[in-house]
């Protein structure tokens, strides 16, 4: 179940539940524990997103990254606006093989047009695998 904030902009929500956190996330297993534009949570499985000699796939921690990243930025943005990403990095510290990858995202900046947060992967037992920073542009939706 995930933690929302009580004032979550509802149109979100129903994209959050409608698309169930989106297609790339759905598919690689993500779960939204927690959702807040200062602090996000969600856990990934490592079966499924491995490479082919085992290890969890590099890309798949900033797959967790930018849609914890993102989805805080749009928490931020509120009603009417969308978080639309415009830099991503990524630092591998340690590899798995087994397990859950769990991503806490925290907010670095959050200004009027720009959103950056930082969101550090973790394993089963609290070590640091990965670490991204992502940046997203903050803008009005397009009216018809």
């Amino acid at each position: 179940m995930t933690e929302f904030p009580p004032d979550l902009d509802p149109a979100l929500i129903e994209r959050l539940v409608t698309t169930q956190g989106g297609e790339l996330a759905k598919k690689m297993g993500i779960v939204l524990t927690k959702l807040g534009a200062e602090e996000s949570m969600a856990t990934m499985p490592v079966e499924g997103n491995r490479q082919i000699i085992g290890l969890l796939h590099g890309g798949a921690h900033v797959v967790l990254g930018e849609s914890l990243g993102s989805l805080s930025a749009a928490v931020h943005a509120g009603p009417g606006r969308i978080a639309v990403g415009i830099e991503i990095n990524a630092s591998h510290s340690k590899s798995v093989t087994t397990g859950l990858v769990h991503g806490h995202c925290r907010a670095v900046s959050l200004g009027r047009s720009l959103a950056t947060h930082e969101i550090v992967m973790t394993d089963d037992e609290g070590r640091r695998l990965s670490t991204v920073r992502m940046t997203n542009f903050l803008k009005d939706l397009p009216r018809d």
